[in-house]
């Protein structure tokens, strides 16, 4: 049983994380109190969160699209924000859409695109073993196959020119700007999720590179970014013959550049 939630444990807690720079400590306060199971439980979640480890490996779940997803540690956090690259790929996935989660870590965009659209036939991949860990103990409720390994490099070669929906959430933050990430993304998550190189598009590049031979006549990649990297993700989608267009939302502060595949494949 977790330990009673008194106004004054909780109290003291908020105090607690809030001194320690917790923006919403009072919420993070009662997930805390909620996940504990003693109060010697509770003292080390606490302890360990104002260490500047992030919230959701405490808990072991991080909430997306109004879902708990398992969130291992070493295992890339999903963010709010993503939330708006999933809304853009089920207003474009019809029910039965082939659907490839790249650079998936835990899983997240997939298990929340397949809570609104119906019988999609659902894959994953990433290139750290933990993430796949994670992200199978995810998907594995929806038949969702999941591969380890260097982008498209693990996938069946049947997959070719199927793909109707392609989420790539790839590491777009530039080398130099890591030093500047608040500490729980920087000294907990793998920086090969963080790190999109010099301009922080690197991986974009590659994925472009390569979607053509993958997405389906019409099919469509989405990726997110940031608003000032947009324009430059705009070209390299184009120069990779997907015909470009730009999706943001203020409410999110999130930008997703979406290629479409011509319909002639």
């Amino acid at each position: 049983m977790p330990p009673p939630a008194t106004p004054h444990s909780l109290s003291s807690i908020v105090t607690t994380l809030r001194a320690a720079g917790c923006v919403f400590a009072e919420d993070e306060a009662r997930l805390l109190i909620d996940e504990a199971r003693t109060s010697a439980d509770l003292a080390d979640m606490v302890e360990r969160r104002i260490s500047g480890m992030p919230l959701e490996y405490i808990l072991g779940w991080a909430e997306f699209c109004g879902l708990r997803i398992a969130v291992d540690p070493g295992v890339f956090v999903p963010r709010h924000r993503t939330e708006f690259l999933v809304r853009e790929a089920a207003a474009l996935a019809p029910p039965g859409a082939v659907v490839l989660d790249l650079c998936c870590g835990s899983g997240a965009l997939g298990v929340a695109l397949a809570a609104v659209v119906a019988d999609i036939e659902l894959y994953a991949a990433d290139i750290e073993p933990a993430a796949v860990m994670c992200a199978r103990r995810n998907l594995a409720p929806l038949g969702a196959r999941v591969f380890e390994g260097d982008l498209f490099e693990p996938l069946p070669t049947t997959l070719r020119g199927r793909i109707d929906v392609l989420m790539c959430n790839t590491p777009y933050v530039p080398t130099q700007a890591i030093e500047m990430m608040p500490p729980e993304a920087r000294d907990y998550e793998p920086h090969v999720t963080l790190d999109g190189g010099a301009d922080g598009l690197d991986v974009q590049r590659r994925v472009a590179a390569s979607a053509a031979r993958w997405l389906a006549p019409g099919g469509h990649l989405l990726v997110e970014t940031s608003e000032e990297q947009a324009p430059l993700t705009v070209e390299i989608f184009a120069r990779n013959g997907l015909i470009p267009r730009v999706a943001s939302s203020e409410e999110l502060y999130a930008t997703v550049v979406i290629g479409t595949q011509p319909a002639g494949g």
